[in-house]
């Protein structure tokens, strides 16, 4: 048997890693029917392909008898966990921390700034040829409250410093102090919200946070409130969020939904006070030369038996 990689990443594009195992390329192809590069028992480390649809991510799984790594190139795991049952016990499942930082956090302040400075209705305007001016909403001294404060969400904060904000607030699912002020518990979040200009979400998919914002937690938030979710789109409850959006009581950009892709006709496209883009968080420029670095940094280990990063969870423990 050999010790066999899979790679969505062609292995002659990625300088430096290890030599030992015999690295396969398999990102599922146009069509998700992409054959296998090789015996299914032989793949010792499955890197989960990127940017394509889950039934394609997921499809290996029952058949990988050796595994013992399965590393994605996303933040989030929820497509992995949902089929862990598949897998084998003892398997290190790995996240992609350190990738998605820049990009995402970027765009979190984009779409924030986009919805308060009215960027959508200034695109519209100019395809009227419409000169559209008034006053509108700076995000210099509002209060921003970031949920999920992982490493994301501490990049969020930093991309926020320079713009004069009054206050951040951070709540994560478990209380701590970092160097920039507490970070508070999901349990505080009714007492936060009411204070918060801006809620960004860049929280996990997790049981403990699907359908996290709620009507409760919608009619917590302020009047006028942006709500921001770069996290994953089952954290929000869409018809509750409708309801909200269609009051023009707070507005919303939101690069994730639920249902995902969103479809023809759904009511969030034509919602008032709401923008949407496409899931676009990680796929930059910035993804390709991290994704390589990490796999890089990661197989590394896996060859010298030293512990690898970004653990989430091992398989049957």
């Amino acid at each position: 048997m050999s010790a066999d990689v899979w790679l969505p990443i062609a292995p002659e594009e990625i300088e430096g890693l290890p030599a030992g195992p015999r690295y396969l390329f398999w990102d599922g192809g146009e069509d998700g029917e992409q054959p296998f590069p090789g015996d299914p028992a032989d793949c010792v480390v499955y890197v989960v392909p990127y940017m394509k649809r889950w039934p394609v991510k997921v499809r290996p799984l029952e058949h990988l008898a050796n595994v013992r790594v399965v590393q994605t190139l996303t933040a989030g795991v929820d497509d992995v966990t949902a089929r862990l049952s598949v897998i084998r016990p003892g398997v290190q499942l790995c996240n992609a921390r350190g990738v998605h930082e820049a990009s995402t956090a970027e765009l979190a302040l984009a779409l924030t700034l986009a919805s308060l400075r009215g960027i959508p209705d200034f695109v519209r305007a100019q395809d009227r040829g419409e000169w559209l001016g008034g006053f509108r909403p700076a995000l210099a001294d509002k209060s921003v409250l970031i949920v999920g404060y992982g490493s994301i969400g501490a990049a969020v904060e930093d991309r926020l410093a320079p713009f004069e904000v009054a206050r951040v607030a951070r709540v994560a699912r478990s209380e701590r102090t970092t160097a920039r002020g507490p970070v508070h518990p999901l349990t505080e979040l009714p007492s936060l919200l009411p204070h918060a200009d801006v809620v960004i979400l860049s929280t996990p998919l997790t049981e403990q946070t699907r359908g996290l914002v709620d009507a409760q937690f919608l009619a917590r938030m302020k009047d006028g409130a942006l709500l921001v979710n770069v996290a994953r789109g089952p954290v929000v409850d869409t018809k509750a969020l409708l309801a909200e959006l269609e009051s023009g009581r707070i507005t919303a950009a939101l690069d994730v939904t639920d249902p995902e892709p969103l479809p023809p006709g759904h009511p969030l496209w034509q919602a008032p006070g709401v923008l949407v883009s496409p899931h676009v968080g990680g796929p930059t420029s910035a993804f390709l030369p991290r994704a390589k670095r990490l796999l890089v940094e990661q197989l590394t280990r896996f060859v010298n038996q030293e512990p690898l990063r970004n653990v989430i969870l091992t398989t049957g423990v």
